[in-house]
């Protein structure tokens, strides 16, 4: 399912199902359910959420950065030749790596810059750099696709949003739209495997993504989820 179709679903849900529970809806939840509703795919460079948080002209920044880095390398005197060659060669030739790799590269880096640098922001910044290591290394809908994943990232935020004054909705808004981008998953044909090593897979190969099919799948899912938003935000409130 796409980027989008999941933002809308997950997020639209997730708040409609805590207000009908009664449960508080804040800014840092409304945060948290937008973010978790496309964290699943932070394992595909090409997702919706990766390409967002590292656009293009990142990458473009990186590619020059290494070609500069390989010139200085090989002109610094650093290492006597041929080994000042080999190292700008090595250097230079990561800038010609594929769009996907790069931007795993820039995650990593961005990781490592929280950890150096982003004391300020703990523990946002150790969990958003353990995230990006993660998602770097990870198959796609590999371990990012599992109810382990669910259960994580809900108890992560659980124990993270215990000191905060609004942050007790958090891990409920968290879980629920994590948990919610899965379920639309197991929609297409390739599914999901939520509870790995077992090999029981959740699809009900209803769609593909990209295809025409699927995207009236998606369209259908998209006009519901608006109608519930709809009905608990604005029909309700003035029925009662």
């Amino acid at each position: 399912m796409m980027g989008k179709s999941h933002l809308v679903i997950s997020t639209g849900v997730t708040l409609s199902a805590m207000s009908l529970f009664g449960l508080e809806i804040t800014l840092p939840a409304v945060a948290v359910a937008v973010v978790s509703s496309l964290l699943p795919d932070i394992d595909e460079p090409n997702s919706l959420l990766v390409r967002k948080a590292v656009p293009e002209f990142l990458l473009r920044i990186l590619q020059v950065s290494l070609i500069g880095a390989a010139i200085y390398l090989y002109f610094a005197g650093i290492a006597a030749p041929p080994w000042n060659m080999a190292l700008a060669l090595l250097v230079g030739s990561v800038s010609f790596l594929p769009g996907r790799r790069l931007r795993h590269l820039v995650m990593l880096l961005i990781a490592l810059a929280l950890f150096a640098f982003a004391d300020a922001y703990e523990p946002w910044n150790y969990i958003a750099a353990c995230v990006l290591v993660v998602a770097s290394v990870v198959p796609h809908r590999g371990i990012t696709h599992t109810l382990y994943a669910v259960a994580g990232w809900g108890a992560l935020l659980y124990f993270v949003s215990k000191g905060m004054d609004d942050g007790g909705s958090l891990w409920i808004a968290g879980s629920m739209s994590y948990g919610l981008h899965l379920l639309a998953d197991s929609l297409t044909q390739r599914g999901i495997t939520p509870l790995p090593p077992l090999p029981v897979k959740l699809r009900l190969k209803l769609m593909s993504t990209g295809t025409k099919k699927g995207n009236a799948v998606e369209k259908v899912c998209v006009m519901l989820t608006l109608a519930l938003v709809v009905y608990v935000f604005v029909l309700t409130p003035s029925l009662g």
